[in-house]
């Protein structure tokens, strides 16, 4: 398995650990007929840690399509090297920092680490736009 694949991966199994602070928080908080209902109105309100993990989660799971799709046409099109795996290891390694920082307050590390992981897919799509020659 290449290294893209690898931080694909990675980056896939990140955005499920994501859910773990604010879900775990829910589940031992919350009634359980809140918890497994469709919460439609008055939820119990989640601390601000739980309210910041709830947004790292669906920040990630915004830019996760299009970096999975690069990943993947990069590969499949026979274009990966090592720009693309710098390029995904970039994503995976600042969207960890990204998470973390966001879920505990440190914001001034996160839009470094969200612009990071920017980076990092653009190092990936240069790769489908203008080839490297292997």
């Amino acid at each position: 398995m290449t290294t893209d694949l690898k931080m694909l991966v990675a980056s896939a199994m990140l955005t499920m650990a994501v859910v773990a602070p604010y879900g775990l928080y829910m589940w031992s908080r919350w009634p359980l007929g809140v918890v497994l209902g469709n919460r439609d109105s008055d939820l119990p309100e989640l601390p601000a840690w739980a309210q910041r993990a709830r947004r790292a989660q669906q920040n990630l799971l915004e830019n996760f399509p299009h970096f999975a799709a690069f990943v993947v046409a990069a590969n499949l099109a026979g274009l990966d090297n090592g720009l693309t795996a710098l390029g995904a290891s970039i994503f995976f390694w600042a969207r960890l920092v990204h998470a973390v920082s966001y879920v505990t307050g440190v914001w001034r590390l996160r839009a470094p680490a969200y612009f990071a992981g920017l980076g990092g897919e653009f190092l990936i799509l240069s790769q489908l736009i203008w080839p490297h020659p292997q």
